[in-house]
């Protein structure tokens, strides 16, 4: 028997503050609960103003405040749902997070962003303490960080000192090993959009053996720290060819596929979810403004309200799961 297992999806993304506090969003929470998920990551950002900045501000036209993510967390446990909170740190100028960084030598750099850093992180993990979230993720695809290994082990040790819940760290797909200390949280994290599709409308046959051979890598991280691997974030649009790029939000003028979509969900869903190292899902993602469910064979996002992808997150979240071929 597992110890955890994540019935996930990622909620509330790219919203500006009061948007978890609307009707909307609360009948959309309903929605999701009404999936089999058991879990929530809540994710919001801060932003600092580019890659190099060693500052993170709070934005007062953008970033959630306190009593946004109090009403979420209280609705989501009046739903019995279980809370990730995640707090994210994205760039104000557009650049990837995965870039902040400075160079090696740069000390004075360094200890002034994580300094920034820590100070951000704290507010929350205080937080999620407060409010009783049962996880917590101290950061999301920080890729030229995350060599800063005594750096980070100070970050989850003051996270620590606030929070008594789970800890994860959200890496990227293809960057995992670059993680040195993974052995100081309790979970680890990736955003999976591993393309595993070599075409646009590829079968689910094709997309089983290529999450086969992203399987034997999570294995090999997993007895490497004697952690959980989570799929903190995985997903794809319901476009054409989206398999082939999972993580792609900018090619909005391909054509409608939600079989490419259902495909990719399916494939993921036969290949881990009996793995005893694999400790489950969020996807990415569920918004907190759904659209009609008449216009859902219309939506190209990565939405799956009102799509077969839907129908299978419900079978194998009801614990109904659709058999291999």
């Amino acid at each position: 028997m597992k110890e955890i297992f994540i019935k996930g999806m990622t909620y509330g993304w790219n919203t500006t503050r009061g948007a978890y506090r609307t009707n909307e969003a609360v009948e959309s929470l309903e929605k999701l609960k009404a999936t089999g998920s058991e879990w929530i990551a809540l994710s919001f950002y801060a932003l600092q103003d580019s890659f190099h900045s060693t500052e993170i501000s709070f934005d007062y036209g953008q970033t959630m405040t306190d009593r946004d993510i109090e009403f979420a967390v209280r609705k989501a446990k009046e739903l019995g749902l279980k809370v990730c909170l995640k707090p994210v740190v994205n760039c104000r100028d557009g650049i990837w997070r995965a870039r902040i960084g400075f160079p090696e030598d740069a000390v004075d750099h360094w200890e002034k962003w994580f300094s920034s850093y820590s100070d951000f992180l704290l507010h929350y993990a205080e937080l999620a303490e407060e409010l009783g979230c049962e996880m917590f993720c101290i950061g999301c695809e920080m890729i030229n960080t995350e060599s800063q290994t005594a750096r980070w082990e100070k970050v989850i040790k003051e996270v620590r000192s606030k929070y008594k819940g789970l800890i994860i760290y959200n890496a990227n797909h293809g960057k995992e090993e670059g993680v040195a200390w993974f052995d100081k949280v309790d979970l680890i994290g990736t955003s999976a959009y591993y393309p595993v599709a070599e075409k646009a409308g590829d079968s689910e046959e094709n997309m089983i053996k290529k999450w086969e051979e992203v399987k034997v890598k999570m294995k090999k991280l997993h007895e490497k720290f004697n952690k959980p691997i989570v799929f903190m974030e995985i997903g794809c649009r319901s476009a054409a060819g989206c398999a082939t790029m999972p993580w792609d939000f900018e090619h909005t003028d391909l054509p409608f596929d939600e079989e490419e979509q259902a495909n990719f969900y399916s494939s993921v869903m036969k290949v881990f979810w009996d793995e005893p190292w694999f400790a489950g899902f969020f996807w990415w993602d569920w918004k907190t403004k759904l659209y009609p469910l008449e216009d859902a064979k219309k939506d190209k996002d990565f939405d799956i309200y009102g799509k077969k992808a839907e129908e299978i997150v419900k079978h194998w979240y009801s614990n109904e799961p659709v058999l291999a071929k």
